[in-house]
């Protein structure tokens, strides 16, 4: 028996992320994943940096869990302030309002390989030991008083 393509909604999906791999919806294996957490934020903070700049948000994730005063675990640093509402987040998409789930599978491959080897401890850290870092775009009031530690692609970093 022949079937339309009509009738198979799911084959229309798979065939379209076929032509258009940019298009796939990549879901994280778990919310709760240290990798998967980490691997978000730099997808979501750096994907269009260079690799040096994805491995710097890694490391910003990283320093912030050995730090007293943040989270000592790395999905409690990366939705730290998701708790307070809007605006409130330590990291902006994650409280954004949008949808989290990478579309780009190279970029989010990419930043699931930097999370992992940032957190097996294979990577140096480009940051000095920053904790804080914000767009070349913005100029929060905070970073007066912070001192500046690196700028790498658009993002500076304080400790």
């Amino acid at each position: 028996m022949r079937r339309s393509v009509a009738c198979l909604p799911g084959l229309v999906i798979s065939l379209f992320t076929l032509l258009d791999p940019a298009a796939a919806m990549v879901p994280p294996e778990s919310e709760s994943s240290p990798v998967d957490c980490l691997a978000l934020a730099i997808y979501w903070e750096a994907r269009s940096e260079p690799a040096e700049g994805q491995l710097a948000i890694a490391h910003i994730a990283i320093n912030r869990v050995a730090h007293p005063g943040f989270p000592n675990d790395i999905c409690e640093v990366v939705k730290q302030g998701g708790e307070a509402g809007r605006g409130r987040c330590q990291f902006s998409w994650w409280c954004d309002g949008r949808d989290d789930t990478p579309r780009d599978l190279d970029a989010w491959r990419r930043a699931k390989a930097q999370a992992a080897a940032a957190l097996r401890g294979e990577t140096e850290d480009p940051t000095g030991g920053a904790i804080y870092f914000h767009h070349e775009g913005v100029r929060p009031s905070w970073a007066e008083v912070k001192e500046r530690t690196a700028r790498i692609g658009r993002h500076i970093f304080y400790r």
